[in-house]
């Protein structure tokens, strides 16, 4: 994977980034107190699934994921997805819907499509296209679909899913012959090519301590760098796995890096405490107070240009095999694997020179 270069105007001592907020905020009135959620750290939690939830579901986490979907589309060059389902698709699934907003552009975007978005929380609008729908399901629990689909679609599942086998072999079920399945989460390992960022600066910090707890409470954020294993060994076949590189500020030197770098930061910036207070309170038994103190470094030092760190975003994508009698046997040992600036790229053929 190439370097991503950085914008030498960020090089002078001390040079740190501001921003207001990019979205305002949003919230779904809710009548049933068991559909509203509980309050926890300060934070509105989901009070239904199977293993807990350890995102907030509140107005703030909506603006955040939103405000993510639009970078996301950015990364993947305005594509939903890499998966080649065809340009018809029939029945599509979106597992961890969360606002709803993939599910809402795939409908826009493929009339054909019955799109349903499943959730433990209920927090997606009323006004959606006629081919969308939204349901509470946890996807931790049996599948209990009527129908099978052309396509399965999760993205960030963070602190979400203990058992991700289990979800890739039931996804693998639920898929008509043919069918694809597709992964896309963040990396949140903490890089940096050009040594610019100490390990005790707050990104680093940051990251590690929230991969420990991610661990301790069965949530772990590592996951993704297993998601093409899972899917060969559930029995998709013509496995792909992509890589993207995510600037954590506005430090690189291309513009749509940079854009995408201040969507990052300002992701980390507004979702910091809602990455760590139920995580470290179940995992440090930390209390609120203690973790905002522990997060004023990351706060801090994401604002610093100088130092170049970066997540990686990681698309993995599998097809059930067209001949139902394939079995699982049959699938390839090993995943086309791509580290890539823009989809469908090559390393030698992305533009962005080393730093």
């Amino acid at each position: 994977m190439q370097r991503i270069e950085a914008d030498p105007d960020f090089e002078d001592e001390g040079a740190v980034f501001d921003a207001d907020s990019l979205y305002g905020d949003s919230t779904t009135s809710i009548t049933s107190s068991i559909l509203r959620g509980v309050d926890e750290h300060g934070r509105t939690y989901a009070a239904y699934g199977k293993s807990g939830y350890g995102m907030p579901i509140d107005g703030d986490e909506l603006d955040r994921i939103d405000m993510k979907h639009r970078m996301y589309s950015m990364l993947l060059d305005e594509e939903l997805f890499l998966a080649p389902i065809g340009s018809s698709p029939h029945r599509v699934l979106d597992l961890g819907t969360g606002s709803g907003i993939w599910a809402i552009d795939f409908a826009d975007q493929f009339p054909s499509a019955d799109v349903l978005g499943v959730d433990v929380a209920p927090i997606q609008p009323d006004w959606v296209p006629p081919n969308c729908h939204f349901e509470i399901d946890d996807v931790e629990e049996q599948f209990t679909y009527h129908q099978k689909f052309d396509f399965i679609h999760s993205r960030d599942f963070l602190f979400s899913i203990k058992d991700w086998p289990r979800l890739v072999g039931q996804c693998y079920e639920q898929l008509v012959p043919g069918g694809y399945l597709e992964l896309q989460c963040l990396l949140p390992v903490p890089n940096c090519d050009d040594d610019s960022a100490p390990p005790e600066s707050g990104v680093p910090i940051f990251s590690t301590k929230v991969i420990e707890a991610s661990q301790i409470v069965g949530w772990s954020l590592l996951e993704p760098n297993n998601f093409a294993k899972y899917l060969r060994e559930a029995g998709f076949v013509n496995v792909v796995e992509k890589r993207y590189k995510v600037p954590t500020g506005p430090w690189p030197l291309n513009k749509r890096l940079k854009l995408i770098g201040a969507f990052e930061m300002q992701s980390l910036l507004q979702g910091a405490s809602a990455f760590s207070l139920m995580a470290f309170s179940k995992a440090f038994g930390w209390t609120k107070e203690e973790t905002e103190v522990f997060l004023v470094a990351l706060r801090r030092d994401v604002k610093n240009l100088r130092y170049h760190t970066y997540y990686e975003f990681i698309v993995a994508y599998g097809q059930r095999p067209k001949d139902v009698g394939t079995t699982k046997e049959a699938s390839p040992e090993s995943p086309t694997a791509e580290s890539v600036g823009s989809p469908g790229k090559t390393e030698s053929e992305d533009s962005p020179p080393k730093v």
